[in-house]
């Protein structure tokens, strides 16, 4: 019976509204799996979110999309309660539940996961910095005001160094501040999956900016997916995006979308496409 219970899988708990789901999300969900051998991801409905959060920008239906669609995930719960319960965890056979070392608190100002830390069946990971869905729409709302004109003058952003875009770390915000987000091999590596084609394979080529990665590049990739057996995706560095998006594009510098992409379940491989000549990304 213990050698049994020694070899029973862990399954490991998360929840979350996941609205714009970005990479610091898919971070964290990679961090909790590492945690044991089963993820099981809870998400929120749009009402319960609307209570205590206020009303978010993408549809469950969307956010249980985008969920599903990252490759550490094992099982969606759509609709789980709000605040944690150890009803919830015994009902998905879960050990533990996982979460950032954020707060998170209900309308009342309760902590979401008090019930499971009292009954220590709770776990941390450390939040990914210098990006959260706050950070990201406060860049969105910048493009709208600073980022387009500097007093009389139309603001050219292509003066400006592609490295600054959304991570200078002189510009702040009263509320977030801007990405601080500094990337790194290891987090490439730990993103990447290293698999490359068979010489059998059907490759198939895409490319574009996947700049706030979203449900409609999710459906792109999957359609493009089933034209071969491998996926290769080419994203844009970020002074190509803004020699033809224009204006402060793209909101995610490149390091931020390739791991954006790369966290997606159909990628196997991904290259850099720099001024449209196919380049190896390295770091």
């Amino acid at each position: 019976m213990s050698e049994q219970v020694e070899n029973k899988p862990v399954r490991v708990w998360c929840d979350g509204c996941y609205d714009m789901v970005h990479f610091g999300h898919a971070n964290s969900l990679r961090q909790a799996k590492a945690l044991g051998h089963y993820l099981v991801v809870g998400i929120h409905t749009d009402e319960e979110i609307t209570k205590h959060k206020g009303p978010p920008v993408f549809t469950a239906e969307e956010r249980y999309k985008m969920v599903k669609a990252i490759k550490w995930v094992d099982e969606v719960v759509e609709g789980a309660p709000y605040v944690t319960t150890l009803e919830t965890l015994d009902q998905y056979n879960c050990d533990f539940c996982v979460h950032g070392d954020d707060i998170t608190v209900t309308a009342d100002g309760v902590d979401t996961y008090h019930l499971v830390k009292k009954a220590n069946r709770y776990k941390e990971v450390k939040r990914t910095e210098g990006v959260s869905t706050t950070d990201v729409l406060n860049r969105m709302l910048c493009m709208t005001r600073q980022h387009f004109y500097k007093g009389d003058k139309e603001y050219e952003v292509e003066k400006e160094h592609s490295s600054v875009m959304g991570q200078d770390k002189a510009a702040r915000s009263p509320w977030t501040g801007c990405s601080q987000f500094l990337p790194t091999t290891k987090k490439i590596i730990q993103f990447s999956e290293g698999i490359e084609p068979k010489p059998t394979d059907k490759v198939v080529y895409v490319a574009g900016a996947f700049d706030m990665f979203h449900v409609g590049h999710l459906d792109f990739l999957e359609k493009a997916h089933q034209h071969g057996n491998f996926l290769i995706v080419g994203l844009h560095t970020d002074p190509v995006v803004n020699r033809y998006k224009g204006r402060n594009f793209p909101i995610m510098n490149l390091h931020e979308r390739v791991l954006s992409v790369l966290a997606c379940k159909v990628l196997f491989l991904l290259y850099n496409l720099l001024k449209w000549v196919i380049l190896l990304l390295f770091f």
